[in-house]
């Protein structure tokens, strides 16, 4: 056969077929090679708490409660258990036999046989059943050993002692009274110039409930007071007030009730 002679076009045209065929299959091998690779997890959505709970461990704490204290043991030891006592055994001992009386006559008298006794063995005592100890004494663990959660010793009260109220408990209280009252502030504050220097200094009262006692009283810090901001320093604290006032009742913890029921809040820009 002759050489098959391609002109200058069917040449160009077979290159680029080829190097597309090559291209397709290269796409086709990283597309089954991503399908099985490529599982990518569902989104999760994260949120940061920032906020600490302020729940109480105990609903209805008291002010001390009872230690817990185990019973006193009995102090009169436990009798010594009483020996068995061991069977009598009672060995039959064989009656020699008696000789037998001599006659007149001049027969010569019986040779006497010897007795002998009988060496069969004697049984053995059977064991007897051992006898338990009666026990005595208080159990070291009573059913009221646990009743007990404080570590006072003059009360009969068995409920949770009060929450102790230390820098963790007093801020989530000022981060809980801050997230109630900042929605009703945020974009109250007047503007102008200076205005956002200007302090206030709000007084109210709580109720158990959260409720608010008759009218808070609001003072402005005189060192937060320029010529420039002080007409405005009047509407400042009757704002502040208003926002105390909306943010009513709050919710706080009951247990730290002697911690929250008159409370002094700084009221500014920042808040």
């Amino acid at each position: 056969m002759g050489d098959i002679a391609f002109r200058n076009e069917e040449k160009v045209g077979l290159g680029v077929a080829l190097a597309l065929h090559l291209a397709l299959v290269g796409v086709l091998a990283l597309q089954t090679l991503r399908s099985e690779v490529s599982v990518f997890p569902e989104r999760m959505t994260v949120s940061l708490v920032t906020d600490t709970a302020l729940d109480a461990a105990a609903p209805v704490p008291v002010a001390e409660s009872r230690a817990a204290i185990a019973p006193t043991l009995d102090a009169a030891p436990a009798p010594a258990p009483d020996p068995a006592p061991a069977e009598k055994v009672e060995r039959t001992q064989p009656t020699p036999p008696r000789p037998a009386a001599r006659t007149a006559s001049s027969q010569p008298a019986p040779t006497r046989e010897r007795s002998r006794p009988d060496r069969s063995p004697a049984p053995k005592p059977s064991p007897a059943p051992a006898r338990t100890a009666e026990k005595r004494g208080g159990s070291l663990i009573g059913d009221d050993f646990l009743e007990g959660k404080g570590s006072s010793t003059t009360t009969d009260e068995t409920r949770a002692p009060a929450a102790k109220f230390g820098s963790t408990e007093r801020a989530a209280l000022f981060a809980a009274i801050t997230r109630q009252i900042r929605p009703h502030w945020q974009g109250q504050a007047p503007s102008g110039v200076d205005a956002e220097k200007l302090v206030a200094v709000v007084n109210w009262e709580l109720a158990a409930d959260g409720s608010i006692k008759g009218r808070p009283r609001c003072r402005v810090d005189p060192a937060s007071i320029t010529p420039s901001n002080q007409p405005q320093a009047a509407i400042y604290c009757e704002r502040a007030i208003r926002a105390v006032q909306l943010a009513a009742p709050f919710n706080l913890p009951e247990q730290f009730y002697d911690r929250w029921k008159a409370l002094e809040w700084q009221f500014d820009r920042r808040l």
